[in-house]
């Protein structure tokens, strides 16, 4: 009975990991303009994100407009991009994967005890989900405050961590 309660909580977590993973890869969230310093401009908020840049305007109007050329982007954003995308679709895999073996776990006759090499499987692949978020969540997350603590950097180009870091 253990087992498959440990089971189901793996699988709900799991679900919860790749609701997070495919959120924070579709938010433009990243990077939200700072209000620091000389700049007093508050009618207006700027979002950064992996696949387009949003103005918002007192909270009433958002104008988003995705990036014109994939070759013109940075090459961090770039990997960003393929490091998210390839976390999102082993998200899906490693949850169908943990479906698929608490199904089998139940159905054997020999008991909860049986072997199912679908459940250690998903569990690798959510570990290595976890990793291949956490790389761009983490470097992008760096780079703000870096960015924000470096005097050289002008007050309207300073950036807080978004929404989108804070689910990854």
């Amino acid at each position: 009975m253990a087992c498959c309660v440990l089971q189901i909580t793996g699988l709900i977590l799991g679900g919860v990991g790749m609701v997070g993973t495919l959120a924070a890869t579709a938010m433009p969230q990243w990077r939200v303009s700072a209000y620091v310093d000389g700049n007093i401009v508050v009618f207006e908020s700027i979002w950064e994100g992996l696949w387009m840049d949003c103005v918002s305007q007192l909270g009433l109007r958002l104008q988003c407009k995705f990036y014109d050329s994939v070759l013109a982007l940075p090459p961090p954003l770039e990997a960003f991009r393929a490091l998210m995308c390839v976390a999102s679709a082993l998200a899906v895999v490693s949850f169908l994967a943990a479906i698929a073996g608490v199904q089998r776990t139940q159905r054997t006759e020999q008991g909860p005890r049986a072997a199912s090499v679908f459940m250690p499987a998903a569990g690798a692949a959510f570990l290595l989900t976890g990793g291949l978020v956490l790389i761009p969540v983490s470097w992008t997350g760096g780079s703000i405050i870096r960015d924000f603590r470096d005097a050289a950097v002008a007050a309207p180009l300073k950036r807080e961590l978004g929404a989108a870091l804070y689910v990854g």
